[in-house]
């Protein structure tokens, strides 16, 4: 299978040099790097030529790295049922960048490409209806980015005066949505059951 696959990353560079970044293999999978304004192109290109014929979307999500300039990494699996191969496309993209949508190529990229705009705010240009599709109207901010608070902005209740669900800020101070990453058990001044066996062996 790896050979395979090897065969189909060199395959696909020669074919498509102005798509093709860079290419591996791991995990029994192939990894491509894409040029960003030529990603549609190369999604066209799997699905149609004969040697690939990647003709089954996935999935499509994003990775955030906030410290770096192209923020984004917008992932994209195809599955080949003819073949029997899989694949995975990576272009990386600036907060600011639009990134070509491929709901002509694929139309079940639609919903994919909000949940991506949704959780990490990337735009899709060509989207026919990019607006959110996990999270609710007037929602604030897009959760799956790293700099996104974990208690976010606004909590959600049912108010039993007023009958029905509010929107209220969240109101905790500021010391709640830090984390240290510590064990709880380092640092601590105590001793807990059972070390003075280990000082019994020294």
């Amino acid at each position: 299978m790896s050979n395979a696959l090897k065969e189909l990353g060199a395959y696909i560079e020669v074919k498509r040099p102005d798509c093709v970044l860079g290419w591996d293999v791991s995990h029994g999978e192939l990894n491509v790097d894409v040029a960003l304004p030529n990603i549609a192109a190369l999604v066209e290109f799997l699905k149609t030529d004969q040697t690939c014929r990647f003709s089954s979307l996935v999935d499509i999500t994003a990775v955030d790295y906030p410290d770096r300039a192209k923020r984004f990494d917008v992932v994209y699996h195809f599955l080949s049922m003819y073949q029997n191969h899989r694949i995975r496309l990576r272009a990386a993209a600036r907060e600011e960048d639009m990134v070509p949508s491929i709901t002509e190529i694929h139309p079940s990229a639609n919903w994919f490409e909000r949940e991506v705009f949704d959780m990490f705010g990337i735009l899709f240009s060509g989207h026919p209806d990019l607006r959110r599709i996990l999270t609710d109207y007037g929602f604030r901010g897009h959760p799956l980015r790293k700099d996104f608070p974990t208690t976010g902005y606004t909590e959600v209740r049912y108010d039993e005066v007023q009958k029905r669900v509010v929107y209220e800020p969240v109101s905790l101070v500021q010391e709640y949505r830090q984390f240290d990453f510590m064990s709880p058990w380092e640092g601590a001044e105590y001793i807990l059951p059972g070390d003075e066996k280990k000082a019994e062996v020294k």
